[in-house]
């Protein structure tokens, strides 16, 4: 486990993973990640249907034609990896089971010390360029995708992106 996430307490490690939208140049290795999609491949799913594929983007180019699929998604543009998660949605619950392998990815990556950020391709004609891009045919649909990489310091100034987080009485209603 990288120094950066804490050693001692797995909770504090989970609790300290964060957003990081500003890369270093430095590439990912592909030890670190083929390690990082091992740990996917082992996320729990409905059924076991493992309704999921990894496509990664390391081209420059393809990565600023990401970038432009969606609101929220320009960040892609300078993380030198990007995981595009391509789901088969005839499931009910593909779009759930998604939410758990994107979420073990950035997991993994924090644990090795990289930071991750998720993109989602939005509105729909965002996700079908995606599609498009990778030659995917119905019933898979990429609509997530993981910029990964080292992180470097965020640009200073104010943030419109609001941190922090609501305290648990106000989240948890128990008996």
């Amino acid at each position: 486990m990288s120094d950066t996430v804490g050693r001692g307490d797995p909770l504090r490690a989970l609790t300290s993973l964060r957003a990081t939208r500003w890369f270093t140049d430095e590439d990912v290795s592909e030890t670190d990640l083929h390690r990082i999609l091992e740990v996917a491949r082992w996320t729990g799913s409905a059924r076991n249907r493992q309704p999921w594929r990894f496509h990664t983007v390391r081209d420059a180019s393809v990565r600023d034609e990401l970038s432009r699929c969606g609101a929220y998604a320009l960040h892609v543009r300078g993380a030198p990896v990007v995981v595009l998660l391509a789901l088969d949605r005839s499931g009910a619950d593909a779009e759930f089971d998604g939410g758990r392998v994107a979420q073990n990815i950035m997991l993994a990556a924090h644990f090795l010390g990289l930071g991750s950020c998720p993109v989602t391709f939005f509105p729909e004609h965002n996700a079908d360029r995606v599609a498009e891009r990778l030659d995917l045919a119905e019933p898979w649909r990429v609509r997530t995708g993981i910029a990964l990489g080292h992180p470097a310091p965020a640009p200073t100034g104010e943030s419109a992106i609001p941190s922090g987080r609501h305290p648990l009485d106000i989240l948890w209603q128990g008996e």
